[in-house]
């Protein structure tokens, strides 16, 4: 992504910064690889884009929400996120398979919930199919794909019951899966748990618009996806068939 927008700014040096959309249309349009582009091409363009509305608000002299057409609110919900990593002063999202926070037995998942919903969250998340219980070694996607076995299936229910059953009917789970799953292994864990008032199953699958409706379809609980669309015409599809409820943009 760096490299990307080394090479981006070379095609917008001596340009108008104020311009920023007939900027946007140049850096997707001027390169073979920026039409339809993922990740890479994406987040040069975006980052670029972002330094462009800070020149641009500080040039007006506004915050760019006022650019963007006002400030609708005054404040907004946050929860807290990747409670499998751990809760506090730790270092989450490890890959260590041994890190001393990661969660693996009923009693981690159940402690780390405690702790965020004991500093004033009222809504968690967690993805309750990452460490194994019987040694904390991290899944594969040979153990999160397919059709699952029962004991699986089990397993990731035990741990949404326990965690709200620590926390009450009113702290909202978030049941993340980071598109681990495949549109079989997401319909179990999801019909599975749906009944502990899952607020919303977050990437159940990788973002493709049939298999999205049909894990949508199956369940009743909302689905989120985002983090790996690209552009409005890949958010498009999933609006237009109602296959997701919430979308989750990467800025």
């Amino acid at each position: 992504a760096a490299g990307m927008i080394r090479d981006l700014a070379t095609l917008i040096i001596g340009m108008d910064p104020l311009d920023n959309e007939v900027i946007w249309d140049k850096l997707y349009k001027s390169t073979f690889w920026g039409q339809n582009g993922g990740p890479v091409v994406f987040s040069g363009i975006s980052a670029l884009d972002i330094a462009l509305w800070d020149i641009k608000g500080k040039y007006f002299r506004v915050p760019i929400y006022k650019l963007l057409g006002g400030k609708r609110r005054d404040n907004l919900r946050t929860y807290a996120s990747q409670l499998q990593f751990g809760w506090g002063d730790v270092c989450r999202d490890s890959v260590e398979m041994s890190a001393p926070h990661n969660a693996a037995t009923i009693a981690d998942y159940v402690e780390n919930a405690r702790k965020a919903v004991a500093e004033g969250y009222d809504c968690i998340k967690i993805d309750f199919f990452t460490f194994a219980p019987e040694d904390g070694h991290r899944y594969t996607d040979e153990d999160r794909t397919r059709l699952l076995p029962p004991e699986k299936v089990h397993m990731i229910e035990e741990r949404v019951a326990a965690v709200r059953e620590a926390i009450g009917p009113d702290v909202d789970i978030i049941m993340e899966n980071h598109s681990y799953l495949d549109a079989q292994s997401a319909v179990q864990l999801g019909r599975a748990v749906q009944k502990y008032k899952i607020f919303y199953f977050e990437e159940p699958s990788t973002p493709n618009v049939k298999t999205t409706k049909f894990i949508c379809d199956a369940l009743d609980m909302p689905i989120s996806h985002g983090e790996r669309l690209y552009s409005r015409w890949q958010y498009a599809p999933f609006f237009e068939d109602q296959s997701v409820q919430v979308i989750q943009p990467d800025l």
